[in-house]
């Protein structure tokens, strides 16, 4: 069944302008991150053979796709394994310390293409949540890494840049006041529905109890600040 999310107007958007950047005749490919396998299928459609991969492996019952367990900083395929390497919605979750190690494994796999998808000049401060289990401040989505062009271009130094798109766009920012209000608060608005978990104890996260008087003063606080 496919997810709710993958409905939205703006997920839409974004996988139409991921498959508009496909390069022409890519026989094999990679899809990291591969999940419920909706890019793996999209791709096999365009008549690519399509190798799914995730921490898990994942269960596409596909004929035209391999689904294989493995991880983005240690690949165990062959150098130059695929034409396409496909990456999207991935390298924000890599813990920063491997975030170097994943992409140059990424570029070591890959024979011709990388095509790889990120969140753009994202603000980490907004939509923080507070974990009820350990108490710690987590990003929202789960995304710890923050990409612009200088960024993947260090990232990926040993490739050149072919094509740059955009999909959507935002203004919200936030600021250092309005962080700690926030989180004085207890980060009311997090993204506490996602289904990544905390990233300093692995525990689910939970939608904060109701509020006290104090903690919906520091909101207002912040909310009516620049």
């Amino acid at each position: 069944m496919q997810a709710d999310w993958r409905l939205t107007e703006i997920e839409r958007a974004r996988v139409a302008d991921l498959m508009a950047m496909l390069p022409p005749q890519a026989g094999t490919a990679v899809d990291i991150g591969a999940r419920d396998g909706f890019i793996s299928m999209a791709l096999a459609d365009r008549g690519v053979s399509v190798t799914a991969l995730d921490l898990e492996q994942p269960a596409i019952h596909d004929p035209r796709i391999t689904c294989v367990k493995g991880d983005a900083t240690a690949l165990d395929f062959a150098d130059g394994s695929f034409e396409l390497v496909f990456c999207a919605e991935v390298l924000e979750h890599i813990p920063s310390v491997l975030l170097e190690t994943a992409c140059a494994e990424l570029a070591r796999v890959a024979r011709r293409h990388l095509l790889i998808g990120v969140p753009y000049k994202q603000d980490l401060r907004l939509d923080r949540s507070t974990c009820s289990n350990c108490g710690k401040t987590n990003p929202p989505w789960g995304h710890v890494n923050r990409f612009d062009e200088k960024r993947l271009s260090e990232l990926f130094a040993g490739c050149r840049i072919a094509q740059t798109s955009f999909v959507g766009q935002t203004s919200e920012v936030s600021n250092f006041l309005s962080t700690r209000l926030m989180a004085a608060a207890g980060n009311p608005y997090g993204t506490y529905g996602q289904d990544e978990p905390c990233i300093h104890c692995s525990a689910a996260l939970a939608t904060p109890v109701a509020r006290t008087l104090a903690d919906r003063c520091l909101d207002q606080s912040c909310r009516a600040g620049p």
